[in-house]
């Protein structure tokens, strides 16, 4: 296999993962829910045949957890660095280094993105159409990247946390003189109208995300029958 996919993930933490969920969802159901995002992205990206996956975890002692969630052959390593964007240049530099021709990385807050998709990025890159893949978001940042070579300073720059991550690493690869391809854009779940829009799409089982939709389902009707009764 020539192409390496590294999925980001958290452990499911109480209190430690999507807290921009909670309140109105408590901290427990809300890390329950991450983890079945984390169960669906594993079984949609494990069906895309030639890719091999690996799993960059966080904190550095979530080893045994992961161990017990990802199937036989997924490679699992510790994220390192101080930022995002060193942890995220660090896992490409292992990937390259493990001999892959091509890298791709991503994050873990959509639970049904297409295997297709992620398909389509590896193909562009194997093709030589593009030397990074990003798959843009509608916050500004971006679900999915992806290279045929190190590219450390496309991680230097970008402010994390805002909404120009996107276009701030477009300019960053415009300045290295990288050729870039856009896949589909497809949104994030962070916070509770991102959860409602995810809602409002039909996730029929078996598919992408369909075990995340019905726990959301729940969670949310549980929290909308408990807000009701308490205004009674």
């Amino acid at each position: 296999m020539t192409t390496l996919l590294i999925i980001f993930a958290k452990e499911p933490v109480p209190g430690q993962v999507k807290t921009r969920l909670c309140p109105p969802l408590a901290p427990e159901d809300v890390a329950c829910l991450y983890q079945s995002f984390l169960a669906d992205i594993l079984e949609e990206m494990e069906g895309l045949a030639g890719l091999h996956l690996a799993l960059a975890y966080s904190p550095a002692g979530a080893q045994a957890f992961f161990h017990n969630l990802v199937p036989a052959g997924v490679s699992l390593f510790p994220q390192e660095g101080a930022d995002l964007g060193e942890r995220m240049a660090r896992a490409f530099d292992r990937g390259f280094a493990a001999g892959f021709a091509t890298v791709l990385l991503r994050g873990s807050d959509t639970p049904d993105l297409p295997g297709a998709v992620v398909r389509q990025a590896a193909e562009v890159l194997a093709a030589g159409l593009a030397q990074v893949v990003l798959g843009p978001s509608p916050d500004g940042g971006y679900y999915l990247v992806g290279l045929r070579s190190p590219q450390p300073e496309l991680f230097r720059g970008p402010a994390w946390s805002g909404a120009a991550v996107l276009q701030d690493t477009l300019k960053l690869a415009r300045r290295l003189s990288l050729a870039a391809h856009l896949l589909p854009p497809w949104p994030d779940i962070d916070n509770l109208d991102d959860l409602a829009s995810f809602l409002a799409r039909p996730h029929p089982a078996p598919g992408p995300g369909w075990r995340s939709h019905l726990l959301a389902r729940q969670l949310v009707g549980g929290w909308t029958e408990a807000h009701q009764a308490a205004q009674q």
